[in-house]
């Protein structure tokens, strides 16, 4: 801001506040000390309004306000560029630097829990009670906005609690997808596949896992097959079993990102998908994620652990 702009912007704001200073003050000394029956001189509709002082508590609460402003704008930024005199702040206050010095507090003091949990394997913290309450924290406040409270998704959001992982579920892998985000991409179909096409596949891609196509519907499962074959096979595998390496999902099973219904199917097929997993390595950090993850981790292993205890049992 020029300094031109600064000044004008000070001298206005305390001008304006100076101003109301002496407004109230000067009001005050032309009033009566005490109370009468005196009225204003006005009424309206048989109402009249006494001509009394002001209540002492309710001027002093205006002084108070005042002074409270002057307080204020000697703290914080306001004064064009006048940075303010809250101690710690060499630069002025703002949300930034605010959230900044409580997030190097916060690092201070709670960074060495972090990093001793950190060396440890993510899948000896999976049965690690403390680590897992503090990792649940994490992701209710970084990942249940997306996946839920539950952790069970939504339309589009992948459900962390079954066996069915885009991009793989051991330890390592899920701590990747966190820290470097995933980006997942599904290209529209409409232009190369055509109306009957997309009808043909939609239907084929249902049949991998079962489900019956509607009635009413015209459909050539054997034009869809090659079809799929010839387009999506690339992504998919030829069996339609998906490839993690690239995200492709898995179409012979009864997870459904965006739904199984026939509708759904043949809209993602015509229009494609995009989903996007925000990386979280710069905001939560290395030492955070490998809670977080190995949290996740154990969502997926619940069911699992009665028979790796049964199995230790009988070793």
């Amino acid at each position: 801001m020029s300094t031109f702009w600064s000044l004008f912007i000070a001298l206005a704001t305390l001008g304006t506040l100076l101003g109301l200073a002496w407004l109230l003050i000067a009001t005050r000394k032309g009033q009566r000390p005490g109370d009468s029956e005196q009225t204003t001189g006005h009424s309206f509709d048989g109402i009249e309004e006494y001509d009394n002082p002001l209540p002492r508590w309710w001027f002093l609460l205006f002084l108070g306000t005042l002074a409270f402003a002057f307080g204020y704008l000697l703290l914080y930024p306001g004064l064009g560029n006048f940075k303010g005199l809250l101690p710690g702040y060499d630069e002025g206050w703002t949300q930034v630097s605010q959230w900044q010095r409580e997030m190097a507090a916060a690092d201070a003091r709670y960074g060495p829990l972090f990093a001793g949990y950190a060396a440890t394997p993510i899948s000896e913290l999976a049965r690690d009670e403390k680590a897992l309450k503090i990792g649940g924290r994490l992701f209710a406040n970084n990942c249940a906005v997306c996946h839920g409270a539950d952790a069970k998704g939504a339309f589009g959001f992948p459900n962390l609690t079954d066996d069915d992982w885009l991009y793989g579920g051991d330890p390592e892998t899920i701590k990747t997808s966190i820290m470097q985000g995933r980006q997942g991409v599904m290209p529209a179909w409409q232009e190369i596949l055509g109306d009957a096409g997309v009808r043909d596949v939609t239907a084929y891609v249902r049949s991998l896992s079962n489900l019956e196509n509607p009635a009413h519907v015209a459909v050539d499962l054997d034009a869809g097959k090659q079809l799929f074959a010839t387009n999506c096979a690339m992504c998919h595998g030829p069996d339609g079993k998906g490839l993690q390496v690239l995200g492709a999902p898995n179409l012979t099973d009864k997870v459904w990102l965006y739904g199984s219904s026939f509708a759904q199917v043949q809209q993602t097929i015509r229009y494609g998908r995009s989903g996007k997993m925000p990386a979280q390595a710069e905001f939560l950090g290395n030492d955070k994620v490998h809670l977080l993850a190995a949290y996740v981790y154990s969502l997926s292993q619940r069911d699992k652990a009665p028979a790796e205890v049964q199995n230790r049992k009988k070793d």
